[in-house]
């Protein structure tokens, strides 16, 4: 009895220690934002006041365009997301994007509120402070779905909707990140928000892409520098506890305004079935499948995918 209560507390011990060796080795607690500027937030980076945030936005091409785009990326991304899209639609088209609440630099909402109520205002926010009356709004992921519900809440002002592997309704996913199923943790999400592994961030971005060869250690550098920047650990937690699938799904069928989509095969977060749920749901809507890329195809792939929506916002 004695030598099995000793093996109990030596491997009590040990399971301990290693807890202690593994945390120090991964610890990795927030870093202030200003920390962060010089690398991702050189020009053209801007900082607008937004509701009580420091919104980083970037907003390139003529200034003479009627109807600017305006990009919006999804859960745990940044405006970064945007780059090759940005590079080859700026040459004739004004391209604004900005990190959502609860990311990039952007950072935490102060009451922290990420329902899609709040994310959609903000955005109509944004387009006041920038005196845009009418946009063409594109989103992937979180990002699409709050583009959606911003062309229900202002249809005045989204002249045309791109969505890509867009969050909306109720789906199951054949594979989540694992960062995702940690952030969804009670007790170890605390933790994470002063531990994380490099690779964690490697292993969630090679889950979201359709060919995880082309995760490039620069892409998980800006993903897990931006992700410690204070308090996005904490509001993505946060966001997950508010998030409510399928919320307002039943009004997709409602949107009466040109729509692209584009989607990745390989999407396990979102599957194509959404994609092909979207296109059924709104009348006369484009469905554009890319046989080879994952939830992310405007940064896996974005020169290809950026074909379409030249020709879609050219007609």
């Amino acid at each position: 009895m004695r030598f099995l209560i000793r093996s109990v507390l030596g491997l009590l011990v040990l399971l301990l220690l290693a807890l202690v060796v593994g945390t120090a080795a991964f610890w990795a607690p927030d870093v202030p934002v200003d920390s962060l500027k010089p690398r991702w937030a050189a020009p053209p980076s801007r900082f607008i006041s937004i509701e009580g945030m420091q919104v980083h936005i970037r907003d390139e091409g003529p200034r003479d365009d009627p109807v600017p785009l305006v990009l919006l990326h999804g859960s745990a991304a940044s405006l970064h997301t945007w780059d090759g899209w940005t590079q080859a639609l700026s040459k004739q088209r004004r391209v604004i994007r900005f990190d959502l609440p609860g990311f990039g630099l952007t950072g935490p909402a102060p009451d922290a509120d990420y329902s899609l109520q709040r994310y959609t205002r903000f955005v109509g926010a944004v387009l006041d402070a920038l005196k845009l009356n009418r946009v063409v709004l594109a989103g992937n992921s979180l990002g699409g779905q709050v583009a959606w519900a911003t062309a229900l809440a202002f249809p005045q002002r989204v002249e045309r909707l791109i969505l890509v592997d867009a969050a909306g309704y109720a789906f199951r996913s054949q594979s989540v990140p694992i960062g995702f199923r940690i952030a969804r943790l009670p007790g170890i999400k605390r933790l994470m928000e002063n531990v994380l592994p490099r690779n964690l961030i490697e292993a969630s971005l090679k889950n979201v892409y359709g060919k995880p060869a082309a995760v490039t250690p620069e892409l998980i550098d800006r993903y897990y520098e931006l992700a410690r920047r204070e308090g996005n650990r904490r509001a993505l937690a946060q966001r997950f506890e508010q998030n409510q699938p399928g919320q307002l799904a039943d009004r997709i069928p409602t949107l009466h305004l040109p729509v692209l989509i584009l989607w990745g095969a390989r999407d396990r977060l979102v599957p194509l079935e959404n994609g092909e749920h979207f296109k059924r749901d709104i009348p006369g809507s484009e469905l554009r499948v890319f046989e080879d890329l994952g939830h992310v195809p405007q940064e896996e792939d974005p020169q290809r995918t950026v074909q379409a929506v030249v020709s879609f916002i050219a007609a």
